[in-house]
């Protein structure tokens, strides 16, 4: 059986080939053996913005914040998704933890 890391190299192919939706049930597929992948979590959040499916882009995003809560990028990704997805007061209050753990003003 492929490794999570592998199976997401497969799905990074078919993002690549413009396979978006393969590639969502290919992330999906590494999340039921491993539910902390983050890299699966994070390109599941832009994927499935893209796809027009906001509160599942929404939930993986902050999922990627749940298993990395010091990392910076995590909440800044979080904050670009909700603003993509119209949600300007929840983009902006990931920004300002970004800014936290980065040690700068928000």
């Amino acid at each position: 059986m492929p490794t999570p890391d592998e199976l997401y190299a497969e799905a990074s192919q078919l993002k690549s080939a413009g396979k978006l939706d393969e590639a969502v049930a290919k992330l999906e597929e590494i999340l039921k053996v491993s539910p902390d992948h983050v890299l699966s979590h994070s390109a599941l959040a832009v994927h499935l913005q893209k796809l027009g499916r906001p509160d599942e882009a929404i939930a993986h995003a902050r999922r990627v914040t749940e298993i990395e809560p010091n990392d910076p990028f995590s909440f800044t990704q979080l904050s670009v998704i909700c603003q993509r997805c119209g949600r300007i007061q929840e983009a902006e209050d990931a920004m300002a933890r970004s800014h936290v753990l980065q040690g700068r003003p928000h």
